[in-house]
């Protein structure tokens, strides 16, 4: 017994000692989505001011796929010593999970949330040659049109956000997945792909310049970026609820003293105001939060997208 408890003190003494001299080397920065959206450009911004405030580098490190649960898979099986981070969305950390007959983690027990980052807009574009220039305009067109039009997909959100839409106007079109925005961009400018929701704003400028035509915001408010395109309830379509946010997580069982250090550095980062500005042109807002608002936030939201999932009837794979 006495052994068991000099090990375990000896344990705690360790910890500690590592949480005080944390960080000590180069941080990933693991992000589930490949170059191209708006995930990566984010994480890169909250990379860079993080290792400033750090003192020590952190490297962004793209695994891709699964919808961004390869990247969260992979971080979840990581030692928590603070050195494997994940840039976490609503992706990875409640669609991924909730679309799953058998997910391949537990966002609620198997990360530790470090703090919110940010909250983003989700714009809903179409190919010009579609002839609507309202939502209410391609809402009629696609009802005279029932499952002729495609939409694509390149993420989870922008599945249920499309699902959502479907539901309440009363249309069916036919689903292109893809592994990211980044792809699904080309086939959206070529017309291969009628419609779709893309949350890079690089859509923004496809957009302005008539390579695009972006109909509504699905925010509560309109976006900065595009102030003359009215929200999905200005709109008529107030039955499009989504909306997305980003956050940064580690391990489960990370040592307290680094959870609160990350998070400390984390809401000086989003206060930044190179940061909001970079952020801002992605279409983030910027926004910290503590650790237990990040997980009351992911707790909310996975309850969410389960009841959608099940209102729709979606089948899990």
């Amino acid at each position: 017994m006495t052994k068991l408890l000099t090990l375990a003190a000896a344990l705690v003494f360790a910890l500690s000692a590592t949480a005080q001299t944390y960080p000590a080397k180069p941080i990933r920065f693991i992000v589930g989505f490949p170059p191209g959206g708006s995930a990566d450009p984010t994480a890169r911004i909250i990379g860079g001011a993080l290792s400033d405030q750090l003192g020590q580098p952190v490297v962004i490190e793209n695994r891709p796929g699964a919808d961004s649960a390869i990247g969260a898979e992979y971080v979840s099986r990581q030692a928590p010593d603070g050195y494997t981070l994940f840039f976490g969305s609503n992706s990875a950390m409640t669609a991924a999970v909730a679309l799953k007959k058998q997910p391949l983690y537990d966002p609620l027990k198997e990360f530790t949330p470090l703090g919110l980052v940010g909250r983003a807009t989700f714009f809903f574009d179409v190919h010009p040659d579609v002839p609507a220039k309202t939502l209410q305009e391609f809402i009629a067109y696609a009802r005279q049109n029932q499952g002729k039009l495609n939409y694509g997909t390149g993420n989870p959100l922008s599945i249920l956000m499309m699902v959502q839409l479907m539901n309440a106007a009363n249309i069916a079109m036919v689903h292109v997945p893809y592994k990211g925005e980044g792809p699904m961009t080309p086939d959206l400018i070529a017309g291969r792909v009628h419609a779709t929701f893309l949350s890079n704003p690089a859509g923004v400028n496809l957009a302005k310049e008539g390579r695009i035509r972006t109909l509504a915001v699905a925010a509560d408010k309109r976006n900065g970026l595009m102030p003359e395109v009215p929200t999905f309830a200005e709109a008529g379509v107030p039955q499009v609820t989504v909306r997305q946010w980003a956050g940064v997580y580690g391990p489960a069982k990370l040592p307290r003293e680094i959870v609160e250090r990350l998070n400390r550095e984390l809401n000086a980062v989003v206060k930044r105001p190179e940061v909001i500005d970079k952020m801002q042109s992605y279409g983030y807002a910027a926004e910290g939060s503590t650790p237990e608002q990040l997980y009351e936030i992911n707790r909310a939201d996975l309850a969410l997208w389960r009841k959608l999932i099940a209102d729709a009837r979606l089948e899990l794979d």
